[in-house]
């Protein structure tokens, strides 16, 4: 079976909490209600935006989740036609993913952005030819349930005792873990380290270097 390494986007391989938590205030703005604290955005950074919404308001109706959702899409887009979206590398990704394709590994993507942001995203910074599978909110359930990885691994040829999940949030270490994969956390995203751990991350790294040597251990 093939090994293969399927990263979340945001807050694994791009920092885009700040664009995140724009885009989040003027969808609140325009439904004529006050913006979530931007910890509380942080916080659902990876779910699909409905399921994000229903998290940040959840005694609201569903109307207004979607709704909320669609603005929020609206405003992202119109934030980045004027050139104030920024969503740059963590320093040491790019190495990071040279490296583990060097190495024999396949790599993929498993993100609550839509096709579009993700196509955004990889296309801006080169990496679009780096993976062999692209799985996003627009063809799956939210995270953490397991349809991503399922899906990546097919296209892969993987299995679930040679593929792991890399991620910033609970929602990817529970998704890893449904999905019976190995489950490794990032230390430079949205969520705490000690949480993933809590939840049962089989390790988080410090730095993306040290990705490539977790990768390695059985």
């Amino acid at each position: 079976m093939n090994r293969l390494a399927i990263f979340d986007c945001d807050g694994t391989l791009v920092d885009s909490q700040a664009n995140i938590c724009l885009a989040m205030e003027a969808a609140f703005a325009s439904a004529g209600l006050p913006a979530p604290e931007r910890q509380a955005t942080r916080r659902i950074v990876g779910l699909s935006l409905v399921e994000a919404m229903r998290s940040l308001l959840p005694d609201a109706e569903d109307d207004l989740h979607r709704a909320l959702a669609a603005d929020y899409k609206a405003a992202f887009w119109r934030l980045r036609a004027e050139g104030l979206v920024e969503e740059p590398l963590f320093d040491g990704i790019a190495a990071l993913l040279d490296r583990l394709r060097g190495d024999g590994w396949l790599l993929a993507v498993a993100t609550g952005k839509s096709d579009r942001g993700l196509a955004h995203v990889l296309d801006h910074h080169g990496l679009t030819g780096h993976f062999i599978s692209l799985q996003t909110a627009d063809r799956h359930p939210s995270k953490p349930h397991p349809s991503m990885i399922v899906q990546a691994m097919a296209d892969a040829g993987a299995a679930p005792e040679t593929s792991a999940m890399i991620g910033d949030t609970s929602y990817d270490v529970l998704m890893a873990l449904a999905a019976g994969t190995r489950a490794l956390g990032v230390g430079w995203g949205y969520h705490a380290p000690a949480e993933l751990t809590a939840l049962g991350a089989h390790a988080v790294a410090d730095h993306p270097a040290q990705l490539a040597e977790l990768l390695e251990r059985r």
